[in-house]
């Protein structure tokens, strides 16, 4: 059997990495192998039927591809088509009816394997090298033959059917080898290769072939097969030449001389090794059967080789190159092994004396195969897709792989590619994992929608194995599943016997989620606070928590005040009250609380404890808020201030319950501000507060120059200044005096200029009205008398009495005015004030 080791040997194995073959190979057995244990194969035919070989023995034998006996004609009168010595050559025409023979023994048989009417037997008296028959279909009977011996020989039946010899040329030598096909024939002597048109009945040429050194040329087989039938494939010693016989060109034909064809080398190389036969595989491949130059360390032959060669311009490509073991193979030579082929089927016989073996190229099956065997499993699976083979199965063999070889995120990545949504498929695969407690690596790829969801149990075990070896990713876990794809209350009681100090937030944080997806909120909402987690505020708005979190508003505060602040202030949801008792153990949080409620809440429920909170922990805020505040006990606010000595607010406060005097007592002792005492007695403008103001300053001559700037438009400065004690020094008393004066008097312009502008408009006024009095009144057609309701004025008539007219603009005749010449009033204006009264 032939081995699929690219370049292998007998002591060692290749580290390199394996080329994926092209073939695989058979041995054929069953009657084959009984013949070849008493006989050796010296020639070989195939055709698409079977295969026919010939002996050392000088027998022909018929046999199907499966190397069983073929009853024919042959087997019949196997004695009358015995050579003497060993067959040289075997060939069969087309239709697989008729077989040529020739052996040393100077005999040529032409046997119809299933009638004898036109079989052949010529003897040439010297040994025949090579016999073959007309590769043409369409002939039937009379088959032509050419004969290869000291001169090439084509054989035909003439009009009288008798065989008739025809030489179409002498060999140089002897002839080696022929191949026919069509109308040209190949064939080799010792000097070279010919190819001969048997249309125009000449040569087309002599190729010289090189003498292998240390040998002779006629020593080694020359091996030709036609890729089609213009295409020549030439394998002799250790060089391939690619020939094409075309046409000659326009230029070419102008010499008569020369024939209409030419040979075309259009490749030649050289191989590593003797050639022992030949094929096309694709336009440009060759499948080539060689024989090893090396010998092993016994001089014996080594193992032949079937090589895939891609040929170029005089260059070629090794693609493939498989070492063969066939029976006997240290004992054969390079004549010795022959390489049959079909073609059309890409199968190939390689026939040693003891052996034969088929070569049959890959299918996609085999290649899948031989992948899965040497885990390219990547590859394979490439190939099923291209061909829409199934590939579930190499991906499954694949995921075990890599599972071996502890690449669990890789297989998980291949889960997710080729389990699609078979929820089966991946339930199995995700148990493989399991045994590697590896379930973590495919956690990322489990299906989790709707549309393909696992059992619980599967995404439980795999929250077990986090929970156990990564707590992060357990948390990690737990935020990203959705909730509906394991049992949380399970999940729960596996967090609580497995807790662990350590990553007590991590478990705690899970701990919320799982509660939260429960329902069980209150205890979700504990897990987050205990934590100090700012996610418990979004769950509190997703979840409508408001009601639950009465008794935690401190926890929620210590997390984040002004988020939590952001919920308390929400009135429509929690009320004010409720937190303020909560708060009240804690008044720095009830300060920060209330005053931001006093922001959004106009009402002022709790302004009397802001005073307090105010004064202890934001003085700055205090007297504002005293100012617009309205809610608050002004005598509790004032004896808080009292007790904190915050004489600014004990002002206000005072002032707003008429103290002014105690008031200003405060601003004068205890604070000593004078401007600010000054614009105070401006606020209340009271003569008594003056008084004292100038009585407890007039002793400070500072102090008397700020009453003296400040004073002007409330009291009369001689007051002042009949207070200042003779002799007593004021500083800048001068300018105060002399900016006093001027005060008054542009006070005493402005009184002047105001007057004016009064008497002025007054006059306006007057002159306005005296206008009016003075302007007349329009009376028409449609003016009506309020008393009679008669028409003031008729058309085309002449009023047959006065009329009055009064100013509010009402009409009457002059006989509907009662006490007319008393009447001050309009009767309508009249009856309406004494309405509005």
């Amino acid at each position: 059997m032939a081995e699929n080791e690219t370049h292998s040997s007998d002591t060692e194995e290749s580290t390199e990495e394996e080329i994926e073959p092209k073939f695989k190979y058979q041995r054929i057995a069953h009657d084959l192998k009984d013949i070849l244990n008493k006989d050796v194969v010296t020639a070989c035919a195939i055709h698409s039927k079977f295969l026919i070989f010939g002996t050392f023995l000088g027998r022909v034998y018929l046999l199907d591809h499966q190397g069983n006996t073929v009853n024919s004609h042959l087997s019949h009168s196997q004695q009358e088509f015995t050579h003497k010595v060993a067959v040289n050559q075997v060939d069969i025409d087309a239709k697989g009816e008729y077989v040529a023979t020739c052996s040393d023994d100077g005999k040529v048989n032409v046997i119809g394997l299933f009638s004898n009417e036109n079989n052949q037997t010529i003897s040439c008296g010297h040994a025949i090298r090579a016999a073959v028959l007309d590769p043409d279909p369409k002939v039937s009977e009379g088959k032509r033959f050419i004969v290869g011996d000291d001169k090439l020989t084509l054989y035909e039946k003439n009009f009288l059917k008798k065989l008739k010899p025809n030489i179409l040329s002498f060999a140089e030598g002897h002839v080696i080898s022929v191949c026919w096909n069509g109308p040209f024939v190949a064939w080799a002597s010792c000097l070279g290769v010919r190819v001969y048109d048997l249309n125009e009945k000449c040569s087309l040429g002599l190729m010289k072939w090189e003498e292998p050194p240390n040998a002779r040329l006629e020593n080694f087989r020359c091996n030709f097969r036609w890729a089609n039938s213009n295409t020549l494939l030439i394998g002799w010693v250790d060089t391939i030449r690619i020939c094409v016989i075309r046409k000659r060109n326009a230029v070419e034909a102008t010499l008569k001389a020369l024939p209409g064809f030419i040979v075309d080398p259009i490749s030649t190389f050289q191989t590593a090794f003797y050639i022992s036969g030949i094929a096309p595989l694709t336009s440009n491949q060759l499948v080539v059967l060689g024989y090893p130059k090396e010998k092993d360390s016994n001089r014996k032959a080594l193992r032949p080789v079937l090589s895939v060669l891609e040929y170029k311009l005089n260059s070629s490509e090794e693609l493939c190159t498989d070492s063969l073991s066939l029976r006997g193979y240290q004992e054969y030579s390079v004549n010795d092994y022959i390489l049959g082929c079909l073609n059309e089927e890409n199968r190939y016989f390689i026939i040693a004396p003891k052996d034969i073996v088929v070569a049959t190229l890959f299918d996609t099956e085999d290649r899948v195969q031989w992948l899965i065997d040497h885990r390219k499993f990547e590859e394979a699976m490439e190939i099923l897709s291209l061909h829409g083979g199934n590939i579930l199965p190499v991906a499954r063999l694949y995921i075990n792989h890599l599972l071996s070889q502890k690449q669990y995120d890789t297989a998980g990545k291949l889960c997710l590619r080729v389990l699609g949504k078979n929820k089966a498929l991946w339930e199995e695969e995700v148990f493989k994992f399991v045994k590697h407690n590896q379930l973590r690596s495919v956690s990322a790829y489990l299906p989790t929608s709707d549309e393909c969801k696992l059992d619980p149990h599967v995404y439980e075990m795999v929250l077990y194995e986090f929970l156990k070896y990564d707590v992060k990713g357990f948390l990690t876990l737990i935020k990203e599943w959705p909730s509906n794809l394991y049992d949380s209350s399970a999940v729960i009681n596996a967090i609580h016997d497995n807790f662990r100090k350590q990553y007590g937030n991590e478990l705690l944080e899970a701990l919320a989620i799982l509660y939260s997806y429960k329902k069980e909120y209150e205890s979700a909402l504990r897990m987050y606070l205990k934590l100090e987690n700012k996610d418990v505020f979004d769950l509190i708005r997703r979840y409508d928590l408001y009601g639950v979190i009465h008794k935690m508003i401190m926890p929620l505060i210590q997390v984040d005040q002004e988020r939590a602040f952001q919920i308390l202030l929400d009135k429509n949801k929690i009320p004010p009250e409720i937190v303020v008792k909560q708060l009240e153990s804690n008044e720095e949080y009830l300060y920060m609380y209330l005053d931001a409620l006093d922001k959004v809440d106009s009402r002022g429920t709790f302004h009397w404890k802001l005073v307090n909170l105010y004064a202890k922990y934001n003085r700055s805020k205090l007297l504002p808020f005293l100012r617009r505040s309205k809610h608050y006990p002004i005598q509790e606010a004032l004896d808080i201030c009292k007790s904190q000595l915050l004489y600014p607010e004990m002002v206000y406060l005072l002032g707003q319950m008429g103290n002014i005097v105690e008031a200003l007592n405060i601003i004068i002792h205890k604070i000593g501000d004078m401007k600010m005492a000054i614009e105070f007695c401006k606020e209340h403008d009271d003569s008594d507060l003056w008084n004292l103001l100038i009585d407890e300053s007039v002793d400070n001559p500072d102090i008397v120059t700020k009453l003296l700037d400040g004073i002007i438009g409330y009291v009369n400065p001689e007051f002042l200044i009949n207070k200042i004690k003779m002799g007593q020094i004021i500083p800048k008393l001068r300018e105060s005096l002399y900016k006093l004066l001027m005060d008054y008097r542009l006070q005493v312009n402005i009184q002047q200029d105001i007057n004016k502008i009064q008497l002025l408009d007054y006059y306006d006024t007057h002159a306005q009205i005296v206008r009016q009095q003075h302007r007349g009144m329009s009376i028409n057609y449609d003016s009506i008398c309020p008393k009679c309701r008669r028409n003031i004025l008729c058309k085309g008539t002449i009023p047959r009495s006065a009329i009055i007219a009064f100013q509010c603009g009402h009409i009457y005749h002059h006989d509907c005015v009662p006490g007319r010449f008393i009447q001050e009033r309009c009767d309508v204006c009249t009856v309406n004030i004494e309405n509005c009264d």
